[in-house]
C-alpha cells in the first residue's frame, strides 16, 4: 500500500508542531508590523519625535494583533468551512477598520473601507476553504 499510515505516531504530531510554529511566526511578523504602522499612522509622520506614548502604542497593537491571529489560527481549524471564514474575514475588517480609523477618517467611512476589506477576504478564505477540503 503506497498511502499506508507511518509506522510511528508522532511524525503526525510534528507536522503539527511545525505548523504551530509556522502560525505563531506569522502571527507575530503581523504583530510586529501592524504595531509599526498604527504608531507610525498615530505620530502622523511629523516633525514630532517619537514619543514613549507612541511606542507604547505601537507595542500594545502588535501583541494584541499577534494574540489574536495566533488565537484564530489555533481556534479556526474546529469550526466549519463557512464560519471559519467569516471569522478570518470579521478579524480582518476590524484591523483594517481600526487602522483606517487612526487616519481621522470618519466612522461611516471606516466602516464602509472595513467592510470592503472583509468581503474580500471573506471571498477569498472561502473559496480557498471549498477548493482545498474534502
Amino acid at each position: 500500500m503506497a498511502h499506508a499510515a507511518p509506522a510511528s505516531g508522532t511524525s503526525g504530531l510534528r507536522s503539527m508542531a511545525a505548523g504551530s510554529r509556522l502560525s505563531m511566526k506569522l502571527s507575530l511578523l503581523l504583530g510586529i508590523v501592524y504595531g509599526i504602522w498604527a504608531a507610525g499612522i498615530r505620530r502622523d509622520a511629523g516633525p514630532s519625535p517619537i514619543t514613549t506614548g507612541n511606542v507604547l502604542f505601537g507595542i500594545l497593537t502588535g501583541v494584541i494583533v499577534a494574540v489574536v491571529t495566533f488565537g484564530i489560527h489555533r481556534a479556526s481549524f474546529r469550526l466549519p468551512r463557512e464560519l471559519r471564514a467569516v471569522t478570518w474575514a470579521a478579524w480582518a475588517g476590524i484591523a483594517f477598520g481600526y487602522l483606517y480609523s487612526l487616519t481621522g477618517a470618519s466612522v461611516l467611512r471606516s466602516t464602509i473601507m472595513a467592510l470592503t476589506v472583509a468581503t474580500g477576504v471573506f471571498a477569498v478564505r472561502f473559496y480557498r476553504y471549498y477548493t482545498r477540503e474534502g
